[in-house]
């Protein structure tokens, strides 16, 4: 007989026998339930709700004809699964109970109702790489930043006054003169000159459209990121791509417009004695000089629900330097870094490179390069920006991949309008990082446009679907039209401009005196990192450090700190107490590292590798130069021939 099984997956047909068991019935089971169901909580009813429950288990050993099912009843199931996530990949908690981990179900709901919670190491989902791998309930798996759950807890609303002349009401009411604005209100951003809306302001827009919580729905995350590959496993049958493609897994048609909002909206620099060390190298030289920016999200207040990057070093990896340019090489020892950093409390944040060229007429001006009438940003820094996004995405519980957009930031030192140098930062948009991606688009010689590659250039094409891309523009007559983007169209639909600044009371991580431990990767104008540098830093002199205190204020400079780790003369306590040193700037803790065998090794290396003991005096030194002069001389007579 034919029974019919509905579950949280889908309705199965099972066909048993009468005289069949339910061992028999579970085993055919498992050949259509997902391969992570949990048989031991699989639960059998003859209701959806409120009739009579049983576990598969604990009837194994009865007969199906035993229980009364006849041909075409409905048997419906509930179970959990072994993992909190049905993608196959696994990125929760088991759903297991534990005495160190309460139960977590696929009940929980962000529909105003409380979330049950858990106490299960939360995990980063895995890059996406198809639009349906989704994770199962991202707000119960996805760890984000603390500063994006700071962010979701607070309401953004911007407050107004009591209006004097709109407002009718007494003290204690409100109206729509003076009630709190979004922040996403076009009208205030207009009036502060914000340019773009903040990431979590624009997440407030959406969710607001997609889930009502007073409705009692459940919850669906309203971001998701755009996918512009053929789709995966097509539920067509057809052979998969390039030898099959339909109209399901193709991707749509992308319509190019300016993207509203942006991930951060504010870059800071702790010092201005970054941007200044990365100058000197350009004034050195005359080349161009690229590097990676270390530092931490923070909360920008000038935004509603803004974002800022504040950058408290910068790290020079190996690169050729040119005078039109700048190409990076491998980089052997960036985990190392990114390990120091992390240590520090630090994470990389961004890229910066130069783009100067000397006005020529000695007053320390530089050509201006970049503007309206040429471009901000050429086709090839926004492929490579794109590139380096797409290597840091941003987690976050509201997407249904786990993740959306990147923090990563671009900055470019180039030539102003008046001649002077200046910042310029930027991101590219969601939409040109899934390009890449897709190798859908590719920069072109003119640094203004971006061209959309042809399917039929290439014998190699055959693997890579470019589907129809367009893009707005206002034409002469003032009328929004639709152009098609091939074969080129302006690199401005890929940008995001973000502002930037230092801070009017800089505090800054690293406070290391000036001129600072030797940047690294800069023999090419002969400037080295040695332990003669460390020594003269920290105030190793004659087999002794002349004061303590200049050993602590030494070592706070994140160069210094990648050379030491380089020597991996430290243990892995002894450089966390070292980086907490040169960030803190704690006098108990610099002691406590003064004290450490680790740092007693170093101390015995510097002597024995260090600057030569001094002279002994000699008996004819003197205050004059009149006695300096005869013994000099008398020295020289001393001198005979053999």
């Amino acid at each position: 007989m034919l029974l019919r099984a509905r579950g949280p997956d889908g309705t199965f047909r099972i066909t048993v026998e009468p005289a069949d068991t339910f061992a028999s019935f579970g085993r055919k089971l498992s050949e259509v339930l997902p391969d992570n169901v949990d048989y031991n909580t699989l639960t059998l009813s003859n209701a959806p709700a409120g009739g009579d429950v049983k576990l598969l288990k604990d009837i194994t050993k009865y007969k199906v004809s035993q229980i009364g099912l006849s041909h075409g009843d409905i048997i419906f199931l509930n179970y959990k699964y072994n993992d909190a996530s049905t993608n196959g990949h696994a990125n929760g908690a088991t759903s297991i109970p534990t005495p160190s981990q309460p139960l977590v179900t696929s009940t929980n709901r962000l529909n105003g109702q409380a979330v049950l919670p858990t106490d299960s190491p939360l995990q980063n989902p895995l890059a996406v790489t198809s639009p349906t791998e989704r994770i199962r309930n991202p707000w119960e798996v996805v760890r984000q930043s603390p500063l994006d759950d700071k962010l979701d807890k607070q309401s953004g609303k911007i407050p107004r006054k009591f209006d004097q002349k709109m407002c009718r009401h007494g003290a204690k009411g409100m109206c729509d003169y003076c009630m709190p604005l979004e922040p996403f209100n076009a009208e205030y951003l207009a009036e502060k000159k914000i340019k773009l809306m903040s990431f979590h302001s624009h997440l407030r827009k959406i969710n607001s459209a997609t889930n009502k919580p007073e409705l009692g729905s459940s919850f669906m995350p309203p971001l998701s990121e755009p996918y512009y590959r053929v789709k995966k496993d097509c539920p067509s049958g057809h052979q998969p791509f390039p030898a099959g493609i339909c109209t399901k897994c193709q991707p749509s048609a992308i319509t190019l417009q300016p993207q509203t909002f942006r991930m951060v909206d504010h870059v800071e620099f702790a010092d201005a004695s970054l941007i200044e060390n990365l100058l000197n190298f350009w004034r050195l030289s005359g080349c161009q000089r690229g590097a990676f920016l270390y530092g931490r999200y923070a909360e920008y207040t000038e935004v509603p629900l803004g974002i800022k990057a504040v950058v408290e070093a910068i790290y020079e990896p190996p690169q050729t330097d040119e005078i039109d340019g700048v190409t990076f090489h491998d980089w052997e020892n960036e985990k190392e870094v990114d390990e120091v950093a992390k240590l520090c409390g630090l994470q990389r944040v961004g890229v910066i490179w130069t783009d100067l060229i000397d006005a020529g007429v000695g007053d320390g001006s530089v050509i201006c390069k970049r503007h309206i009438d040429s471009y901000y940003l050429s086709s090839l820094e926004v492929a490579f920006a794109a590139r380096l996004q797409a290597q840091h995405p941003k987690p976050t519980k509201w997407s249904d991949t786990g993740r959306y957009g990147s923090n990563f930031v671009t900055c470019v030192v180039t030539g102003d309008e008046q001649g002077q140098i200046a910042i310029s930062a930027y991101q590219v948009s969601n939409s040109a990082t899934e390009m890449i991606r897709a190798d859908i688009i590719e920069p072109s010689a003119d640094p203004s446009v971006m061209l959309v590659r042809n399917e039929e250039d290439e014998s190699e094409a055959r693997t890579r679907y470019i589907p129809e891309v367009f893009y707005k523009r206002i034409n002469e007559y003032g009328a929004a039209v639709q152009e098609n983007a091939k074969p080129s169209f302006p690199v401005e639909y890929l940008i995001v401009t973000l502002t930037h600044g230092f801070p009017s009371d800089p505090k800054p991580a690293f406070v290391a005196k000036p001129p600072g431990f030797p940047i690294e990767n800069r023999a090419v104008i002969g400037q080295d990192q040695d332990l003669k540098d460390l020594g003269k830093r920290i105030g190793y002199k004659n087999g002794q450090l002349e004061k303590s205190s200049d050993a602590i204020v030494g070592v706070s400079d994140f160069h210094l700190l990648c050379f030491l780790h380089g020597y991996g003369l430290l243990s892995k306590d002894e450089e966390a107490l070292l980086c907490r040193v040169a960030t803190e700037h704690d006098t108990a803790d610099g002691f406590q590292l003064l004290s450490t065998p680790g740092w007693a090794t170093l101390l015995a290396i510097l002597q024995s590798t260090g600057e030569r003991p001094p002279k002994r005096p000699s008996p004819f030194d003197g205050d004059g130069s009149s006695n300096n002069d005869e013994r000099l001389a008398k020295r020289v007579g001393g001198v005979r021939l053999e």
